[in-house]
């Protein structure tokens, strides 16, 4: 048995200790917010935070999660994440999502980048793209992501 802090709650589950925080997450917790894209840790699909930091959930056994606050984009876009409730409004904003597959791991990632900023910056179209990197969008819709990141650190300024 194995205890993870999923969204501030202990949550026991009975799986290998090298299964993948992500199914633990999807198959034994039912929250499917958080996607399986490639199951190499390339697409960003299954972006969480693990005490804060964007990680790949698809390549992140829950033994290493163990002990460590794990936030999923259940959590993050609730409201009661400032910034993550300044992402959402910014992807609602400017309508980025299409088929929306890679929407949760993007907004985690955003959420994650936005919180690692000083306060009140603003950051460059060309930090956003580096900090975006990682995640791919089938759609291309990268300028309108672009957009909502920084429409998002600016409503946190």
């Amino acid at each position: 048995m194995t205890t993870l802090n999923i969204n501030g709650q202990p949550r026991a589950v009975d799986l290998d200790p090298d299964t993948p925080v992500l199914w633990a997450l999807r198959d034994s917790l039912g929250l499917t917010g958080t996607k399986f894209g490639c199951g190499a840790g390339l697409c960003g699909a299954c972006t969480v935070h693990v005490d804060g930091q964007a990680v790949r959930s698809c390549i992140t056994p829950i033994a290493s999660a163990e002990g460590k606050r794990i936030t999923t984009v259940e959590a993050a876009t609730s409201g009661a994440d400032k910034v993550g409730a300044a992402v959402k409004a910014a992807w609602i904003k400017h309508d980025v999502a299409q088929c929306g597959y890679c929407q949760s791991g993007q907004i985690m990632t955003a959420t994650a980048f936005l919180k690692s900023l000083p306060k009140g910056k603003r950051p460059s179209a060309a930090e956003i793209d580096a900090a975006m990197a990682g995640n791919i969008c089938r759609c291309g819709t990268y300028a309108r992501i672009r957009a909502a990141v920084a429409d998002a650190a600016q409503s946190l300024a």
